[in-house]
Order: structure tokens, then C-alpha cells, then sequence
């Protein structure tokens, strides 16, 4: 953790993958908002502008967001950044914990670096809102710890959602499974807040949503033939194909400007 944090920021750049582009969070215009803006907008609001840049692009792994994100990251100059990306890589058909951790910490430390105020996140055990996630646990148990000891040794701020219950109910995840859904990315966006001490901030994004009936065994099975028909088996063929929902696409913000 930081000693002290700046008083005003003027240039957040945004690192990571389609949580960080913001999908499944629609906005009024035909795109996506998202955590990150969400933040972006917070911070503007409070202390009278900022420039913002979100690099994000969906389907990229850790490795690629390094690959292709940092150097232009570095070249905005941010006194603000936030890198969360590893969803690709827990998901992927191959995982390398120790490269994982590697990249992570490079992202964080080039950053830090320059001057900048890095955040970051814990993804939480999936397994409650995805049964089928229980395969990939320990990678994100894995995920999780490389994303903890980076944070120790680079001075990045790390939000500890895989700590907190709330964060695995399905009403603030979208029908994929993977991204959050509208309420969730606003959750996201207020503990990142609370993290960075803005004013109005505070722990209401911890607090659990009320008690819902449990569905029946039928409903529960019409649910899980629903996601993976529409959901699951598209996935694994692009999978199967080799073809990533990065391809043909760029950053949808890639140079600072005013919100």
C-alpha cells in the first residue's frame, strides 16, 4: 500500500481485459460502461475532471495484455491506473501459474514506476455462481496469490473481492457466467473507490443483497441447460477452433480524454 495517496488524479489509464472494457454493463449508447468508467466518472465527479483511457480488449490473457497494452500505457503518463486481467488465462486450455505471476508483477511494477497509483482485484471462486468452475479453483486460488504477493512487493492497492460472499451471488453476475452484470460492475467500481478514499465512498458494496427463495431442482436444471446451450458449448468451439474474441479489435478508448 501506498503511505499516502494523491489528492487529485489526472490521468487514468485502464489495463485488462473484457471486465475492463466493461462488458455486459450496457451504456445509452449501443456500448459498453463498465467498472472502469464507473470509476472514471466517480473521480471526475468529485474533483471537476479527469482524463480517462481504457486499453482493455476482450479475450486477452495476462501475457497479451502486456504484449500489447503496457508500452502504450506508459507513453499516457497516468498518475492512475488499474490492470486486472487473468480471467483469460484461469479459463484457458493451458495455464502457467509462475508466467501469470511474472507478467502481473511486471504490469504493476512498470506502472508504480512512473508514479503511477495501481489497483488491482482478487477474481472470486466462481463455483457458486458456475458449478462447472469447480475445475478451475485452484487456478484461481493460484491467480489470486500471484496477484497478492505482486501487490506486496510492487506497492500496488489490492481489493480483496474473493474475501467477501457477496461477491459470488449471481444477481450481480450477467447470464455468461463470467462477466459481471451491470450491478456488479457498479459494486466493482465502488469498492475501488472506497480503496482509492473518495469522498462519499464507503463499504456499501460489501454488504450481502437480500435473501432470495432457493429455486427448485426443475429450475435449477432449466438454468444450467439454458447456460450451457447458449453459453458454454459456443465457448468451447471457439475453443476448439482456436479463434479469441480479441481478434479484429482495439482498445475502445486509446488516447486520454475528458468524460
Amino acid at each position: 500500500m501506498h503511505d499516502a495517496l494523491p489528492l487529485r488524479f489526472e490521468r487514468y489509464v485502464a489495463l485488462g481485459d473484457s471486465s475492463t472494457e466493461g462488458i455486459d454493463d450496457p451504456d445509452a449508447g449501443g456500448g459498453y460502461r463498465g467498472w472502469s468508467q464507473r470509476l472514471a466518472e466517480r473521480i471526475a465527479s468529485s474533483q471537476g475532471g479527469l482524463l480517462y483511457a481504457n486499453l482493455a480488449v476482450r479475450g486477452l490473457t495476462t501475457a497479451q495484455v502486456r504484449e500489447r497494452q503496457l508500452d502504450a500505457a506508459l507513453a499516457l503518463r497516468p498518475d492512475l491506473a488499474t490492470v486486472f486481467c487473468g480471467t483469460n488465462d484461469v479459463t484457458g486450455v493451458r495455464f502457467d501459474a509462475a508466467r501469470v505471476a511474472a507478467d502481473i508483477e511486471h504490469l504493476q511494477r512498470a506502472l508504480v514506476g512512473i508514479g503511477a497509483t495501481v489497483l488491482g482485484f482478487t477474481l472470486p471462486d466462481l463455483s457458486p455462481v458456475m458449478p462447472l468452475a469447480r475445475l478451475i479453483s485452484p487456478r484461481i486460488a493460484a491467480l489470486n496469490r500471484a496477484l497478492a504477493s505482486a501487490s506486496r512487493s510492487t506497492g500496488a492497492i489490492l481489493v480483496d473481492f474473493a474475501a467477501h460472499a457477496v461477491a459470488t451471488d449471481a444477481r450481480l453476475w450477467s447470464e455468461d457466467r463470467i462477466h459481471a452484470n451491470s450491478a456488479g460492475h457498479a459494486r466493482i467500481a465502488e469498492a475501488l473507490a472506497q480503496a482509492l478514499q473518495l469522498p462519499g465512498s464507503g463499504d456499501a458494496w460489501m454488504h450481502a443483497l437480500p435473501t432470495l427463495r432457493a429455486q427448485t431442482r426443475r429450475e435449477w436444471w432449466a438454468a444450467e441447460l439454458h447456460w450451457a446451450g447458449r453459453h458454454l458449448v459456443p465457448w468451447m468451439w471457439r475453443g476448439t477452433i482456436g479463434r479469441s474474441s480479441s481478434q479484429g479489435r482495439g482498445p475502445k478508448r486509446p488516447a486520454l480524454g475528458p468524460l
